[in-house]
């Protein structure tokens, strides 16, 4: 007859020779939990070095138990030695062993000023990609003039539809909208002076100088800076960027430039469009609310409409332009291959793009007020 084997418990017991080393044997596993637990709390202190070469069988609970046993006092788990067919185990559960509540976020002054420190960090390491990635892309551009055959034409043209004609009909309704709105306000301030015909020049400048490419430039945004990182990060996901770079072929020609130069092209267009729909907006409201007749509303709008107005409302148009579709372009190169990282840098881009408009906007604003221009 054989004999039952013969399972050893879980024994500890420090090395007579070295009393900072301490020796493990027996099985180490589910079985044997709460004998595990008190022998890791009956260790002495000055323990350095845990010798694991003489357990007989380890499993997941074990090496969780000796982990926590490690982080508990501070021990560094790279001194626990263990035999060569446990290492496989114990990589596999080392990266993942603590799985218990995270602590409460810190909400004190020193955590919220070091949050706020990361989050300028952060912002400042996105403002620098963004200008070597402008670098980078001027330099793809300046190499198009020396070989054209680099442009992708049939691209720029279906980004050029997309961009451009697809959103005519929501810019110009929201710029009427928002034409009559300005001249309903206008109005309830105006009558009280008797002055209700200077609707016409509130408007008219308004549209020229900022509502106009403003508007559009926050729609757009919206609109394409994230339907541009939609696209390339699922092209990143799909691993079809690494492919493009296999073929010897530079995603920046392909994937940028393209949706750049058409976003060029297309937003002082609606920029245009906007200002004509919302100068309608308010010549509507003059129409039929203000008692202003269309003839006499255009004529006066005629007599005191300047070109300068409008000049320093489209002059902002290509950089602007410029702006959405770098930010676009480039939170979808950053995509990390995941959905979440995708969702992520789809939101950021469009907080990033709307964020930068309004911003340059402003100072734009006060350096033509500035100007006297």
């Amino acid at each position: 007859m054989s004999n039952a084997p013969n399972h050893q418990p879980p024994a500890a017991s420090v090395d007579p020779g070295d009393a900072t080393r301490l020796r493990l044997s027996g099985r180490w596993t589910l079985r044997y939990a709460n004998e595990i637990g008190e022998i890791l709390r009956g260790v002495p202190d000055g323990i350095v070095d845990v010798d694991a070469c003489g357990v007989e069988r380890l499993d997941t609970l074990g090496v969780l138990q000796l982990l926590r046993y490690a982080d508990r006092r501070d021990l560094d788990f790279n001194r626990f030695s263990f035999r060569d067919d446990h290492h496989t185990l114990i990589e596999a559960i080392e990266d993942v062993h603590d799985q218990r509540p995270k602590r409460k976020r810190d909400t004190g002054f020193k955590a919220a000023l070091g949050r706020l420190g990361f989050a300028v960090v952060d912002n400042g390491r996105e403002v620098m990609a963004l200008v070597a990635f402008l670098g980078e892309v001027m330099v793809k551009l300046l190499r198009l003039v020396k070989e054209p055959r680099r442009l992708r034409l049939t691209a720029t043209v279906h980004h050029m539809e997309q961009v451009g004609l697809d959103a005519v009909p929501l810019v110009a309704l929201l710029s009427f909208m928002v034409g009559a709105v300005i001249a309903f306000l206008g109005a309830m301030v105006l009558r009280d002076f008797g002055a209700t015909i200077f609707v016409v020049e509130l408007v008219n400048v308004a549209f020229l100088r900022e509502f106009g490419v403003l508007l559009t430039a926050i729609l757009l945004a919206g609109r394409t800076a994230s339907a541009f990182t939609a696209q390339i990060g699922m092209m990143v996901n799909r691993e079809e960027v690494d492919a493009i770079r296999v073929l010897g072929l530079d995603p920046i020609d392909l994937l940028v430039i393209p949706r750049l130069l058409a976003l060029l092209a297309m937003l002082p267009l609606l920029s245009f469009i906007a200002t004509i729909a919302g100068l309608a907006g308010g010549m509507a409201v003059g129409a039929f609310n203000l008692d202003i007749p269309p003839v006499a509303y255009f004529a006066r709008m005629q007599e005191t409409m300047q070109l300068r107005h409008f000049v320093v409302g489209m002059v902002k148009a290509p950089i602007f332009a410029v702006l959405i579709a770098l930010i676009g372009c480039l939170e979808g190169l950053q995509t990390e291959g995941t959905a979440q990282s995708l969702g992520e840098r789809t939101t950021s881009s469009v907080v990033q793009a709307i964020s930068m408009v309004i911003i340059i906007d402003a100072f734009a604003a006060l350096w033509f007020m500035q100007m006297d221009y």
